[in-house]
């Protein structure tokens, strides 16, 4: 059928550039970019999908990262509760690990909270505190001028709690923020950019070094920012989103019928 092999074709194209992006990012990049007639409702695409063994089944792995037993200073954590409104109100931090064949390798990632748009990175083979430092000046070289007091939240690390990046965060004028708890919800935007990352594309990579990894991983952020819609910002590209202002809609687990949510809980799906 014409219509069926049209869909299939534009589903291989996007899996192309996001080889694990969810049915629902891809219902919604499907209504925006195909013609009226090859649209399909919800529970008849993701129907589809199944039958054709196209939808994702989620990846896990632990690798440890933080390491808070140390004797510099913790910030108190100034972020609970609060709601950003616009881009450049809240920045988070994080690290998470990438695989090659010669080992782990570390990847530090700066993040706007309001716009999910990864903002600075770097990839390096140590967590020394250097590194953390590369990726927040990436980050504040794009920050605007006239922007001041950025909230800088992070965990407990002693990435983030080392004189020199504390330094470059007061001579910016930035509020440092940091979790008190160990609660991966502290910092639950940091950890869930680090998770699409890393179960949409890291974790299917077969790098070599990390020369390879940093080459890829240039892409992978590229289409991150300017092709992955996001639920949580009314289905916007984080770059589309960092041109807005004003709360956005979050689209969550209850915009699916219960069979949906079922059906991803029984087969451990990604939708």
């Amino acid at each position: 059928m014409v219509k069926s092999e049209i869909i299939l074709q534009f589903i291989a194209k996007q899996r192309s550039m996001m080889p694990r992006i969810g049915g629902r990012k891809l219902l919604h990049k499907m209504h925006a970019q195909l013609p009226e007639n090859f649209q399909m409702g919800r529970d008849k695409f993701f129907d589809f999908m199944r039958a054709k063994n196209l939808l994702v089944r989620r990846k896990r792995y632990r690798v440890i990262t933080t390491m808070s037993n140390h004797w510099l200073r913790r910030y108190p954590n100034l972020i609970k509760e609060f709601v950003p409104t616009r881009p450049n109100q809240l920045w988070v931090s994080d690290i998470t690990y990438v695989v090659t064949d010669q080992g782990f390798v570390y990847l530090f990632l700066i993040t706007d909270a309001y716009s999910r748009k990864i903002l600075g990175w770097s990839l390096s083979d140590t967590l020394e505190a250097s590194n953390a430092v590369k990726a927040l000046n990436m980050a504040i070289a794009h920050l605007p001028a006239e922007i001041n007091n950025v909230i800088h939240h992070s965990d407990r690390g002693v990435q983030y709690c080392s004189q020199k990046y504390v330094r470059i965060l007061n001579k910016n004028d930035f509020q440092i923020s940091m979790t008190e708890n160990g609660d991966p919800l502290e910092n639950a935007i940091a950890e869930r950019v680090n998770g699409i990352l890393k179960s949409e594309w890291i974790n299917d990579l077969k790098l070599k070094n990390k020369k390879e990894a940093i080459s890829l991983l240039k892409k992978i952020i590229s289409i991150y920012n300017t092709e992955r819609p996001h639920s949580s910002i009314e289905m916007m590209t984080p770059e589309q989103a960092h041109n807005h202002s004003g709360e956005l809609k979050r689209y969550w687990k209850n915009y699916w019928t219960k069979k949906n949510i079922t059906c991803k809980q029984e087969e451990n799906i990604e939708i």
